[in-house]
């Protein structure tokens, strides 16, 4: 009907013209009206912003863990070189007093040895005479005792002058003297003089061990005389080393007694030894550098000494808030964490990263203003940064 009306008033050819325009308007209007299958896609996030959005499902395939910054305790390690030392008091020098002939030994370097035990066997004649004197003297001792009795109880009776008590008394102070310097020599080569008697004389001493510990060098042979200058052998007592750090003087102000440390051989960098800083030098090397003495708070079997070691020094420590490594991302060479904006959304911060330990990185600055109090991601982050 609209279309006769029409054709009535115009003519055909303008007619067409504006009925072509007519039919296109109302197709547009047609293709463009909204509908429940063509609706309109939610915006996505927008390239060059600090905030970035995911659905439900993209947060779920993500696996993206959120929690809040934690305080730890942080500082910059200092790394040292060094090696395992045997205090002067725990290496041992065997050696004999009195000499004598090497008759028997059965060590060898790095044999464990215990306190007591018999390292080797002497034998020399002057050993027998030190016995022969002993008991000489003993018994003439017993004799001098007699004999001062005897002077005591003439001199109370007024039958012996006062002299002769008193030469009595002497002899018998002097004998007693010898006596007790001879036991003594016995004692030092290993002879008990309590046990000594004339049918108990031997031209033969042992040597025993000092300390318990192991036999680091053996220096005689069987057959060999020994001097009483001369060193047997060489014991080491492995319980009580410690670590000997060479310290460069412009690190000194890092460093105090009681200080945690960590120490590393060549042979397995992967195994630690706890330890911690006992004495600091007092003197300055010609490289410039300080002797620093560490305690180790458990002593490895394979550590020996003179054994090469790595440490790190945990010097400056200091509490700050701290976040898995893997939490910081690296964009345009900045540093940034991802913030919980609302579930689902989050929100793109730069950091100034620290000190990093023991899979943590610590974060300066102001924290809690830059964050607001809330949760960040710590794990995942870089899924972030790729969306």
């Amino acid at each position: 009907l609209f279309f006769s009306v029409f054709f009535a008033f115009f003519n055909m050819k303008y007619a067409f013209f504006f009925s072509f325009i007519i039919f296109a308007g109302f197709a547009a209007c047609k293709h463009n009206s909204p509908t429940a299958e063509n609706a309109a896609p939610a915006p996505e996030t927008a390239a060059g912003t600090d905030l970035v959005s995911l659905t439900a499902e993209q947060l779920q395939n993500a696996h993206i863990t959120v929690g809040m910054p934690q305080m730890r305790t942080m500082g910059t390690p200092l790394k040292v070189n060094g090696f395992m030392e045997t205090p002067p008091s725990q290496l041992v020098s065997v050696s004999f007093p009195l000499g004598g002939y090497l008759k028997s030994i059965k060590l060898m370097p790095g044999m464990p040895v215990r306190r007591g035990e018999v390292l080797a066997v002497l034998e020399d004649p002057q050993y027998i005479s030190l016995q022969q004197d002993y008991l000489h003297c003993k018994a003439r001792l017993e004799y001098l005792s007699a004999d001062l009795a005897r002077q005591e109880n003439l001199n109370r009776d007024q039958s012996a002058s006062d002299k002769s008590l008193q030469l009595a008394r002497a002899e018998f102070q002097t004998q007693y003297i010898t006596s007790k310097a001879l036991a003594e020599k016995l004692r030092l080569i290993g002879i008990d003089p309590q046990r000594l008697s004339a049918d108990a004389l031997t031209s033969s001493v042992t040597v025993r061990a000092a300390i318990d510990g192991y036999v680091s060098e053996v220096k005689v042979h069987p057959g060999q005389y020994i001097a009483p200058t001369d060193i047997l052998f060489e014991l080491v007592d492995k319980r009580n080393m410690h670590l000997h750090l060479r310290v460069f003087e412009k690190d000194l102000k890092y460093l105090r007694i009681g200080q945690k440390v960590k120490a590393y051989t060549n042979a397995d960098p992967s195994t630690s030894y706890a330890a911690h800083i006992t004495l600091i030098g007092q003197t300055v090397d010609n490289d410039r550098s300080v002797a620093v003495h560490c305690h180790l708070q458990q002593m490895g079997h394979t550590l020996l000494p003179g054994m090469f070691m790595t440490a790190e020094i945990e010097a400056d420590n200091r509490s700050s808030y701290a976040v898995p490594t893997d939490a910081i991302v690296r964009f345009e060479n900045k540093h940034y964490l991802f913030a919980v904006q609302a579930p689902g959304a989050f929100e793109m911060k730069e950091v100034a990263p620290g000190t990093t330990q023991n899979g943590f990185t610590e974060l300066t600055g102001d924290i809690e203003t830059a964050l607001g109090g809330r949760q960040i991601v710590l794990q995942n982050a870089y899924t972030l940064l790729m969306k």
